[in-house]
Parts: structure tokens; sequence; C-alpha cells
């Protein structure tokens, strides 16, 4: 491949010391610094990097794994890139959705619809279509009429009006969803799929995060002190989902501004702990377990787990006790017409 650029040792490309501290070997590669991390990704999102240069760049930020220092910076640097209304309106929670479900239908959706029922306001953003066969957030939202907006006016409106938005990751970054869409061509996912869940647009001041991996969980939390997100909790959820699995008891890791993690395990809400998976993965169930049609036992758990540890990471509820008290009270006053195909 013999590629021209205006570039030599002596006058370098202004993204090339960025791979470099990532590929000196061994004994002297080392992790970004905040500011390296916030830096290096603020190029990459106004087109200052070269395509050769994003690939290695992110392979070898896979290869070690990243820092809490390094997540923080990426979404600093992404954050700097948004084009946000002067004013935005008030947010109380921000729920990052981009894993996709597989073997569990999304029962999140039924405990947020629920939450914003109650009053709160609530703003979802996430990726969809990266890996075949799973449920995404976006299409659950196409099917049953709930707002997906096309950018930051947009999704401020529907705020407004609906006390809820879906904002598909093109919508914050065209750049990003690009490099999401990656995984095919590199074979690996990237740091991009672990610092989008913290781009939290509309600096709601309780974020949520569900992570796959165990390994995460510190990164993620140390993360959160750097960026000083009011109250921030990260669990093991349901295939990657920030959705309580109401048949294992799940540790959650709650940080509040710069104060240190605190974990605390959530005990199993159903005897037994075996849930089967879901063949069909047919849609149409949300709508009849929120009518009350279908008392799926795994679902109204999995929804009202989700919506008691959503409260209490919020401050709403003191203990798991109480928590779960309210969980079932705003599960039970829910509009059960709400919630219908369109």
């Amino acid at each position: 491949m013999n590629i021209q650029r205006p570039f030599t040792a002596d006058n370098p490309h202004p993204f090339a010391p960025y791979v470099a501290i990532l590929a000196r070997g061994k004994t002297k590669q080392r992790p970004f610094t905040y500011e390296e991390a916030r830096d290096s990704m603020a190029m990459i999102l106004r087109g200052e990097a070269l395509p050769e240069q994003i690939g290695a760049y992110l392979m070898l930020l896979r290869l070690k794994e990243e820092t809490p220092e390094e997540i923080a910076g990426f979404v600093a640097g992404t954050r700097a890139t948004f084009e946000r209304p002067e004013e935005l309106p008030q947010v109380d929670l921000d729920w990052s959705c981009y894993a996709g479900k597989r073997i569990q239908l999304p029962w999140f959706i039924l405990a947020l619809i629920a939450l914003v029922q109650s009053g709160a306001r609530v703003v979802l953003h996430g990726a969809e279509g990266h890996t075949p066969g799973r449920v995404y957030t976006r299409d659950v939202f196409a099917r049953f009429g709930l707002p997906i907006a096309c950018d930051f006016s947009d999704a401020a409106g529907q705020i407004e009006a609906q006390g809820m938005t879906y904002m598909p990751l093109e919508t914050l970054s065209p750049v990003l969803r690009d490099l999401i869409e990656l995984k095919p061509v590199l074979g690996l996912r990237s740091p991009v799929n672990s610092f989008t869940r913290l781009l939290n647009p509309f600096d709601a001041p309780t974020v949520m995060q569900g992570i796959f991996h165990r390994g995460f969980l510190d990164i993620h939390s140390g993360a959160a002190q750097i960026l000083d997100i009011p109250n921030m909790a990260v669990f093991r959820g349901d295939g990657g989902e920030i959705e309580m699995r109401p048949n294992k008891p799940c540790p959650v890791w709650t940080t509040h501004g710069v104060t240190d993690p605190v974990v605390e395990t959530w005990p199993a809400t159903l005897d037994d702990g075996h849930a089967p998976a879901d063949e069909t993965m047919d849609v149409a169930r949300l709508e009849q377990v929120w009518a009350g049609r279908d008392a799926d036992p795994y679902a109204l758990a999995a929804v009202l787990s989700t919506l008691a540890v959503t409260l209490k990471t919020m401050g709403r509820a003191a203990t798991q006790a109480e928590a779960n008290e309210q969980a079932k009270a705003i599960w039970d006053a829910r509009d059960p017409s709400r919630f219908a195909p369109k």
C-alpha cells in the first residue's frame, strides 16, 4: 500500500503521539491521562485523525483495557463536541441502552414508563443493529409510538411534552455511531462500547449503567467519580442492559459525586433461581404485561427490582425495603392503557 501523506519523522501527524503512547512496548507504553484521553477523542470526533490511526488507537486501547481516567476523558472529549441548545430542560435520570436484549425482553422499558408516569423525566440513548438477533430499545420505542429524537432540540421538546426521549447515538455523534459499528471489521469491541454509556447528554443528576463483564464495575465507578456525577449506579444487568436479574443476587456499585463506591448486594426476588430463555422474544408481551393481561412472574420481578434499585440510586428511597415499596406503588398506579402499539 502506497499512502502519500504530507508528514515525516520530523513533522509527524498531530494525532501520532497518542498512538505512540499506547504502542511503545511493554516497558514504555502507558495509559492516557484524563487530558490525553479527552483531547485525543475530541480530535477523532472532529475528523482530525486518519482512519489507520483510529483503528490502531481503538485496538491498542482494547488490548490493554481502559482505565477510569481514560473513560472519563473520552466522555469529556465527546461531550465537548455536542451541539446542545443553550437552555436544557431539567432531567432526572439518564439511561443508556447499547447492548440489546437476546434472552429476555427489555422489561426495563416498562419500569421507565411507570417512573415517567410518576413524574420523573428520563433521557435514554443507545445504538442498535450492531449485533444481530437482539431486541433494541429503538425498535420497541418505534413499535409503541414512544418518542425518538432526531436531534437535541427535538429531544428537549419531547422531554417537556412527554417526560422522556430516546436519542439514537447518531443524534449525539454520527462519528461515534460509525466507530461502534466497527466491531465486525476489527473483530472486537472498542472503548466506544464502554464510554458511550456515560455520555449523559442532558446532565441528569442520576446515571444508571448496566454492563455485561464483571471487570468493568470498578472502572465505570471510578470514571463516575472523576466526572463528579451526583448519583451513579452500575451492575451486571441482563444481557448488559440496565435490568436487574430477579433470579440472582446482584451487587450494585453506587457512587455519589467524588465519594468512593458503595457496593450493596440486592437479593434475588424470585425463589426459583432458574430463568429459561424466552424463545420467541415477542415484544407484544411488553404491552400485555403492562396492561395486566400477562402476569409472568419473571417479567414483573424484573420490572419491580429494576425500578427499586433506580429509586434508591436517585435518593428517593433510603433503604432497599423502602425502594421496593415505592416501586410497587408506582407500578400499581400506572395507566394500563398508556403502553400500546401505535
